[in-house]
């Protein structure tokens, strides 16, 4: 009942926050790390998931790309509705309004947009996100993507939160082989020094 009551509580502040247009997080495009990271990618039939994916800018970008098994998983449904209508042909079934942590699935590729650092930083909900990444790949999947690398400050109360190269690997190493984790080269100038860049294979 506890977890319940949490997550209605996360809906609820963030569809306020879509509703309010306090959506300062997103670019209104595909962040250049991951677009760079996405054309790279040789294989169309990769099952991906965009966890935390509000307006979804890199899951349209994959589907027009040719990506035809992508998904994408938010708490609020306002973002949800916004890329149905950007993106009619997006398949509904594969938009999926929910709770990461009571998600059921496997993908092969799971992409990170500072989605961790959306979570209240308590330890148990690192752990449990580690935890959960892990579950949702198959085996040999990847997760890829950007966390913040700012100060964790004791305002609990606002996110992002953030957190060091050092503490994220305390608890990403126990589940995924990094195959690179470091700053960002190619972050947008807003973001310029303060994101991590990272692929971590399942083990």
């Amino acid at each position: 009942m506890e977890h319940k009551a949490s997550s209605k509580k996360e809906e609820k502040y963030w569809s306020k926050r879509y509703l309010e247009n306090q959506t300062g997080w997103d670019i209104g495009e595909p962040s250049k790390p991951l677009k760079t990271y996405i054309d790279q990618l040789q294989n169309k039939d990769l099952k991906i998931l965009i966890p935390g994916a509000g307006n979804s800018h890199e899951a349209e970008y994959l589907f027009k790309k040719g990506f035809k098994n992508v998904y994408v998983l938010d708490i609020a449904s306002e973002p949800l509705t916004a890329l149905k209508n950007r993106v009619p042909d997006f398949p509904i079934d594969h938009i999926i309004k929910g709770d990461f942590f009571t998600h059921k699935a496997q993908y092969d590729l799971i992409l990170e947009q500072t989605f961790f650092c959306a979570f209240s930083p308590t330890v148990s909900n690192r752990e449990n996100y580690a935890s959960k990444m892990h579950e949702l790949l198959k085996k040999d999947g990847k997760l890829v993507g950007l966390w913040f690398d700012i100060p964790l400050t004791n305002n609990i109360s606002k996110p992002p939160f953030g957190g060091t190269k050092t503490e994220y690997l305390n608890y990403l190493k126990p589940f995924f082989k990094v195959k690179t984790f470091k700053a960002c080269y190619n972050s947008i100038n807003a973001r310029a020094n303060i994101e991590l860049f990272g692929i971590f294979q399942k083990i």
